[in-house]
């Protein structure tokens, strides 16, 4: 594919021969003379002399370097959308597999792929273009929009409800039983039976191992365009806001409420019944433990001020020394008020 067709669809002004034949795309330490790489953190920058791409995706044209520009706004989400230019997922043909179980009650829209040994249970609706690969199980009056995807694995319990462009990973588990229980006078547990439900809504993907618990009562809502990471769990009665982004092994406990574009990082624990608000992100290994307010950036556990906590966090390999210090300085000072106390000879 040529480079200034490349651009063209991308809606980029070409800077160098737009005839050059693009095979692919890679990072710019590994790109080769036929592919195309980008450039969007400057502290790579010193990188792009040394790298052997045909062309590069910019803020701004390269001069005096011999490789080709794309000149864009946003040099990382259009080498994404480029990126589609050369590669798409397989997708399997329409049809029912031999194996697959499918109940009479159900109803499936038109152009659908239905695994090997998949289930659809009694009752469900599912849209137009649905993708069910091997083993995806539906339970009992699912309700499921147009374009889902589900990879091998993916279950979604009874009565739950599916937007439209839903991608969910191998073995996640949407629906599955909250965390509930009460407890007899004698202290051991009795099982909140949980009829609640979980509802995504759409352009949601949930990735691989993650699991969304239904509500014990009312529901468990991930609003439009959240993305979740693998091994998420998003506990019973919880709210995903909308564009939300829940990276790996992040864990939310019962009724914990996001707002709009939320990033909680890797390891993050929010500890339950609390709300952050919209634009909040939260560090690697963070734990919350109380509701933050919008725009916030916070770390550490209890969560408080990302730059508080950075301070601290360069602080802390020197409190041996400090603590050292301080002991001197008060044995110092004790000495010292004891020869005060002495009275002159």
């Amino acid at each position: 594919m040529k480079l200034s067709a490349i651009a063209e669809r991308l809606g980029c002004e070409v800077a160098g021969d737009g005839d050059i034949e693009i095979t692919g795309l890679a990072p710019i330490g590994t790109a080769g003379p036929s592919e195309l790489t980008f450039l969007a953190n400057p502290k790579y920058a010193s990188k792009v002399k040394q790298t052997r791409a045909a062309a590069i995706l910019v803020t701004e044209p390269l001069r005096g370097l011999p490789i080709a520009s794309v000149v864009s706004s946003n040099p990382y989400l259009d080498f994404a959308r480029a990126l589609e230019f050369f590669y798409q997922p397989p997708r399997p043909k329409p049809g029912v597999h031999p194996t697959a179980v499918v109940a009479e009650s159900a109803r499936i829209g038109e152009n659908a792929s239905i695994g090997a040994f998949a289930v659809v249970g009694e009752n469900v609706v599912i849209g137009r273009n649905a993708v069910l690969h091997p083993h995806v199980v539906i339970y009992e009056g699912v309700r499921i929009g147009d374009d889902f995807y589900a990879h091998s694995g993916a279950t979604v319990r009874e009565f739950c409800r599916i937007g439209n462009r839903v991608t969910l990973g191998n073995g996640v588990v949407i629906g599955g039983d909250g965390f509930g229980f009460a407890h007899y006078p004698d202290g051991a547990p009795y099982k909140i039976v949980q009829s609640g439900v979980v509802v995504i809504e759409d352009d949601v993907e949930i990735q691989q191992l993650s699991a969304v618990d239904r509500a014990s009562i009312g529901e468990t809502r991930i609003k439009r365009g959240a993305i979740i990471d693998n091994l998420v769990q998003v506990g019973h009665g919880c709210v995903v806001g909308e564009n939300d982004i829940l990276c790996a092994q992040v864990g939310l406990a019962g009724s914990s409420i996001l707002g709009r574009n939320v990033v909680l990082t890797g390891q993050v624990g929010v500890s339950g019944h609390l709300t952050i608000h919209d634009g909040v992100t939260v560090y690697a290994q963070s734990g919350v433990g109380g509701d933050i307010a919008a725009g916030r950036t916070v770390a550490g556990s209890p969560a408080f001020d990302a730059r508080e906590w950075l301070r601290a966090v360069a602080a802390f390999p020197k409190l041996g020394e400090m603590t050292r210090t301080i002991r001197e300085l008060a044995r110092k000072t004790e000495q010292l008020e004891k020869k005060l106390e002495k009275p002159d000879a």
